[in-house]
């Protein structure tokens, strides 16, 4: 259930692994490009998705009716956050359709990321209440949380370990059961809280440790110092460090959203929230802003201002060679950059051109005269595909938030 960065890659690894699958998705221009064999998620060319479907193996569909009689459920929906508290709609409707057509010894696993005890106290109930059935005794459910790193060529599907979790000894058999057939490696844990615990604290990990370089990178800016050569320096001890980049901030749904829903269930039992993670959101939030000031601050010192200055956004999705742009921090960029008068243009091969979020953005392509145009380039997402040699030697001015280029009298880095 859900047919998207999450569940796309999962159906179509079930379904070259033998299994019959009914991928559902309530999006109908999605399931368009599914029934047209159109991939729209990197990790899935359209080549593998036209050879699952020509095995009549996999089949997208908008119907739940095709639910019936199921072996196996994954429930991989959003989890957004509603005013700063975690909105868990589309877990509830996914578990409430399942259990229409839930029968004795059918299993459900729920891999949207979560706040500790949801499998349980939500999922559960409500796969027992439009059910009439028990879990542990008449259907299996767990939690196994997703591992899906978009544009990753390294670590994909099959060969990331899995973690697997069930609500009881039986439960966890058969969810370690289904995905034993489908990756290279288990891990299973004794509870589902443990489980829905281990994805938060993989997250939350990763936001705590980009925020504290990046504010790294602002100290060494005030101090002078090259950050990119002392990061490269202390990458080579072989222990007790792990290397993070700074950047323009963090974006997806894992990074800016999951840490919330673990913060959030704290305070909701013990009125006190993450304070690491606090800090750290506080500090990644900022960065657009702070991304905004160092353009200003260099235009100011080629004799401009940012009022009236045509400035080509590099990149709106928020990692390299996706077109996911969710939470990206180019479109918090873009929208400091347009109330202080700057023409504001985007390249992004890997976006579609029907990116809805700021009309007032023009997208162009990345042609010498863009580059030479602009009156500043800020680099936000260091996407293959793009002549970053022609960029150094046709922009007059660029503001490298990746290190991509080799620094200089026009390119300047965060």
């Amino acid at each position: 259930m859900g047919q998207g960065y999450v569940g796309l890659p999962l159906a179509v690894r079930a379904a070259e692994a033998g299994h019959t699958v009914i991928g559902l998705d309530i999006d109908g221009e999605r399931l368009e490009k599914l029934s047209a064999a159109q991939s729209y998620v990197e990790d899935i060319d359209s080549q593998q998705l036209r050879a699952v479907l020509r095995t009549g193996r996999y089949v997208p569909t908008g119907d739940p009716a095709a639910l019936e009689d199921f072996d196996v459920a994954v429930i991989t929906v959003p989890t957004p956050l509603r005013a700063g508290a975690p909105d868990l709609s589309h877990v509830e409707q996914a578990a409430t359709t399942i259990a229409a057509h839930l029968s004795r010894g059918a299993t459900v696993i729920l891999e949207s990321t979560t706040y500790p005890g949801t499998t349980e106290d939500v999922v559960l109930a409500l796969l027992e209440k439009g059910s009439g059935l028990r879990g542990e005794e008449d259907f299996f459910l767990g939690f196994s949380p997703e591992r899906i790193d978009p544009g990753n060529p390294q670590w994909n599907f099959a060969n990331t370990p899995k973690v697997v979790t069930g609500i009881g000894p039986r439960s966890l058999c058969a969810v370690q059961d289904f995905y034993a057939g489908l990756v290279d490696t288990i891990v299973p844990l004794s509870g589902t809280k443990e489980g829905e615990f281990t994805k938060l604290i993989e997250n939350t990990f990763r936001a705590v440790n980009i925020a504290l370089v990046n504010e790294l990178a602002d100290a060494a800016h005030v101090l002078g110092i090259d950050v990119w050569e002392s990061l490269e320096a202390a990458a080579t001890k072989p222990f007790g460090f792990m290397k993070f980049t700074p950047g323009p901030g963090v974006g997806g749904h894992c990074l800016p959203i999951d840490p919330e829903y673990l913060s959030w269930r704290l305070k909701q039992q013990t009125g006190e929230e993450l304070q690491f993670w606090a800090l750290a959101q506080k500090v990644n939030n900022r960065r657009p802003a702070q991304v905004v000031q160092r353009l200003t601050d260099g235009l100011n010192r080629r004799g401009r201002a940012v009022n009236g200055s045509t400035v080509l956004l590099l990149g709106l999705a928020y990692k390299a060679n996706i077109s996911d742009y969710r939470e990206s921090p180019a479109l918090r960029v873009a929208e400091l950059l347009l109330p202080l008068g700057a023409e504001v243009r985007a390249v992004d091969p890997y976006v579609s051109d029907a990116f809805p979020l700021i009309p007032a953005v023009k997208r162009v392509e990345a042609t010498a005269e863009e580059f030479r145009n602009a009156d500043a380039v800020i680099l936000l997402t260091d996407h293959q595909g793009i002549d970053y040699d022609l960029l150094h030697a046709e922009a007059p001015y660029v503001l490298d938030c990746r290190n991509r280029l080799k620094r200089g009298e026009t390119v300047e880095s965060i």
